[in-house]
């Protein structure tokens, strides 16, 4: 399974020059006629007959890549329970929030603290990186969106619109816009520039759980408690497809692969699916994990041959992606891991 849209060649057996089996040996004249005869064959005029070249050698079988990851830092900080981590797109920074109200920002080389940022009236359940570095997304229970400046560490816009708890928040891949989804059960898309609403979209009949823009931002993804997830056009605001599983879990987090082609959408029933978008079908699931009540994050380790993902029982699970196989259990929380994010950039996991 291709998930950066670059098409896979097929692999090509090594065979002998002759194909599967060994040529026959017809047998040569006698005499000197067969000297002649092999001379003239195998050699050119006035040089001495050369041994056939030898068939190429075997490629080894690629070895599979298993995550060996251990812990480097132990950030500490908020008061109360984190509700996202997010890398920064160089990936040397790590930005989380909480119930606290407030944003950390950190050094992801050496754990120091760079900055705190303070401003919303209620927790923050969800934070965002521009795709430049620049600005910083917060969607908070005081139903706003703040945009934060990562050079004077202010507050540059504060979105006003939700009606309720705003979720989740996610920038297009140009940071022109926003994404926002709540309580409320709508999504909006906002405009970053002027911080006006360009659409509400009546998404859901629960509240929003999660947003996402695929590689080019032409396509938005919400899901929500109703169980669904869904794919609008963002320039339209039309709704283009529908996914659904037959039991209809309470759907968590979204977010395409890279080439758009697939979505990963974390549900609670201890199950995380990757859904082909043009054929609306589950091709893969994921399980092993706990996730019953809270709604935890996915995402896809560094590499992007692996799944990564929190767990109820206070662990980190990873996946192989083609197999479906845990190949590895972190340990060392002392509580329910809600938050997991990958750094594709320094192959880090937080």
């Amino acid at each position: 399974m291709d998930l950066d849209g670059d098409e896979q060649k097929p692999e090509t057996a090594t065979h002998s020059p002759y194909g599967e089996e060994e040529a026959p040996t017809e047998p040569l004249p006698t005499g000197s006629s067969a000297q002649d005869v092999a001379m003239t064959a195998l050699s050119p005029p006035g040089q001495d007959s050369a041994p056939p070249p030898a068939p190429p050698p075997v490629p080894k079988p690629e070895s599979r890549y298993v995550p060996n990851y251990r812990p480097t830092y132990m950030l500490s900080g908020h008061s109360r329970s984190i509700s996202s981590v997010k890398f920064s797109p160089d990936g040397k920074m790590l930005a989380s929030c909480a119930a606290d109200k407030l944003i950390k920002l950190w050094d992801a080389e050496n754990g120091d603290i760079i900055h705190t940022f303070e401003g919303h009236s209620e927790g923050i359940s969800d934070v965002a990186w521009s795709s430049n570095g620049e600005f910083l997304a917060s969607a908070s229970d005081d139903k706003t969106v703040r945009l934060w400046s990562l050079e004077t560490f202010a507050v540059v816009r504060v979105l006003q619109g939700h009606t309720n708890f705003v979720f989740c928040v996610n920038f297009n891949p140009s940071s022109t816009l926003l994404a926002s989804g709540g309580f409320d059960e709508t999504v909006r898309v906002w405009d970053v520039a002027r911080g006006k609403t360009l659409k509400t979209l009546p998404a859901h009949s629960d509240p929003v759980t999660a947003v996402t823009f695929n590689h080019d931002g032409t396509l938005i993804a919400s899901c929500a408690m109703d169980g669904l997830i869904r794919i609008w056009d963002t320039e339209s605001g039309q709704c283009l497809k529908t996914l659904a599983d037959d039991d209809n879990p309470i759907c968590s987090h979204v977010k395409f692969t890279p080439n758009s082609r697939f979505i990963l959408a974390s549900t609670q029933d201890s199950t995380i699916r990757l859904w082909n978008t043009q054929t609306s079908k589950c091709v893969k699931t994921y399980t092993g994990h706990t996730n019953r009540t809270y709604c935890i994050f996915a995402d896809f380790a560094p590499g992007r041959k692996h799944i990564v993902s929190g767990s109820e029982d206070m662990k980190v699970y990873l996946w192989d992606l083609q197999t479906r196989e845990i190949v590895q259990v972190l340990d060392g929380h002392r509580d329910v891991v809600i938050a997991v994010a990958a750094s594709l950039i320094q192959r880090d996991v937080s």
